[in-house]
Parts: structure tokens; C-alpha cells; sequence
């Protein structure tokens, strides 16, 4: 691989860490210039090495934002045993389905996610007295049963989505786990980003065991998506929820022009 393609590469992984740190959909620009710049390898080994790179950026997002606002460690176990399975999962059987058939589906999910944001003002800013630990602090036991089982199915399901297709899996993440959990964005993004973590490893496991990661290049990528990532975290703390709700609805439209003109072209 040419050197010049190598520095756009990890120009982009610092962007898409930036990108995932705040709302997630790195993914939407790490992807495609890993696919172009590399398109004389496997298509495997390219989407490896990019959960290799969104892997430690995610980490150290999670760690970031954990500083300030503390993950809550009994949703993190439940939701990201699940993803890390579910991601696995979605990863082996990757293969055996057309993306053809998929995208519409994650179009009208990310039209979902628009419209939710958009007509709820106050999603996202959280409930007072809402604590780091969400259903497990203030609920009775029946409903924070519901609320693991919620979180259970949450990680497992979009983790198998994200090991299958990938794009928007943090977006996803956000949305989901900032509703369940009744808590701002800031405060959730800690666990919400560890979660993630969990649905980037499963994948990862899977292709570095059938031998599809370009190591060199993946951790250099890494090293500028922990970047990106460490300087979105920053921002986003500093910036709070409406700056988050700002990018989130930003990402998603991009996302919705993106895999609308891959449809309809």
C-alpha cells in the first residue's frame, strides 16, 4: 500500500474517532476509505481492520467520559456480555446476507432515529435525579428486571447488528441506552461507549481468528482514532447535550443521504 494512502487512511480513522467519540457513525467514513484504499484485499480483512482501529477508539472514549461521569458497571456487564456474543454472532454469519436486503431496513431505522430526536426536545437531557447507575438506582425490582432484560436484548440485538453491517451501530447505541436508562447524554456516554466497545470486540474476534486483520495498519489507525476519539470526548463534556443532540441529528441525516443514494442510484 502506497504512503500516501496510508496518511489519508489515518487521517480519516482520527476523524471517525472524533465522529464516534460524541454521537458514533465513524464507521461512515473509516469504512468506505479502508474499502477504496484497500480494495485490492478481502473484503473481511478490510472490515477486521477496522473494528481493530474502532475497538481502541471506542475504549478510549469510554475511559474519557467514565472520568466524569462513572459507567454504570452492572448495565456495562449485562449489555456488553450481550454485544460481544451478539457481535460474534453477526460476524460469522456475515457472509450468508446481501447488504442489498439490509439497507433499506437501516434507512427506515435511521428515518426513526431522526424523527424521534426531532419531535422529543427533551430527549436526551434526562430525568431528574437520574444517577450514572439508571434503572438499577431508582426502580423497583420488577421494573429494573425489565430494564435488564431491555438492556440484555438492546446489546445483543444491535451488537449482532453491528457484526453483520455496522453503520450507525454507536448511533444506535446512543439512542437506545440514553432512552432506557432515562439519563442525558453526557451522563449515559460512558457506559453507552463501553457497550460499544463490546460490540466492536465480538467482530474483531472473529476476523483476527480467521486471520483478517492487517495489524501494521490497523494500529496505526488505532493510535489516530484514540486521538480523534480523546478529542471529541473533550469536546462533548465541555460542550454538553445540546451540542451532542446537534451532531447526533447531523450524523444521521448524512447517514440517511449515504445508504438513500447507495439505494436508489
Amino acid at each position: 500500500m502506497d504512503w500516501d494512502v496510508v496518511l489519508v487512511l489515518l487521517a480519516v480513522a482520527a476523524m471517525a474517532g472524533w465522529i464516534d467519540a460524541v454521537v458514533g457513525g465513524g464507521g461512515l467514513l473509516q469504512l468506505p476509505a479502508l474499502l477504496i484504499g484497500a480494495s485490492h484485499l478481502p473484503v473481511a480483512s478490510v472490515l477486521g481492520t477496522n473494528k481493530l482501529a474502532a475497538t481502541f477508539g471506542t475504549f478510549a472514549a469510554a475511559l474519557a467520559y467514565g472520568r466524569k461521569h462513572p459507567m454504570s458497571r452492572k448495565v456495562v456487564a449485562v449489555g456488553g456480555s450481550a454485544a460481544v456474543a451478539g457481535s460474534a454472532g453477526g460476524a460469522l454469519v456475515a457472509s450468508a446476507v446481501s447488504s442489498d436486503f439490509l439497507r433499506p431496513v437501516i434507512l427506515v431505522l435511521l428515518v426513526g432515529v431522526a424523527g424521534f430526536v426531532l419531535l422529543r426536545p427533551s430527549f436526551g437531557a434526562g430525568q431528574p435525579g437520574a444517577s450514572a447507575e439508571g434503572p438499577d438506582a431508582s426502580r423497583q425490582a420488577p421494573e429494573r428486571r425489565r430494564a435488564a432484560l431491555l438492556v440484555l436484548l438492546a446489546g445483543g440485538g444491535i451488537g449482532f447488528y453491528d457484526g453483520l453491517v455496522g453503520p450507525g451501530t454507536g448511533t444506535f447505541l446512543i439512542v437506545t441506552f440514553t432512552t432506557v436508562l432515562s439519563l442525558e447524554f453526557i451522563r449515559a456516554l460512558s457506559t453507552v461507549k463501553m457497550i460499544n466497545v463490546g460490540t466492536n470486540l465480538g467482530a474483531l474476534l472473529v476476523f483476527a481468528s480467521q486471520g483478517h486483520v492487517l495489524w501494521l495498519l490497523g494500529l496505526g489507525m488505532s493510535a489516530f482514532n484514540v486521538a480523534g476519539a480523546l478529542v471529541g470526548a473533550r469536546m462533548t463534556m465541555a460542550r454538553g447535550s445540546g451540542f451532542v443532540r446537534v451532531v447526533l441529528l447531523v450524523v444521521v441525516a448524512v447517514m440517511i443521504l449515504r445508504l438513500g443514494y447507495d439505494q436508489f442510484s
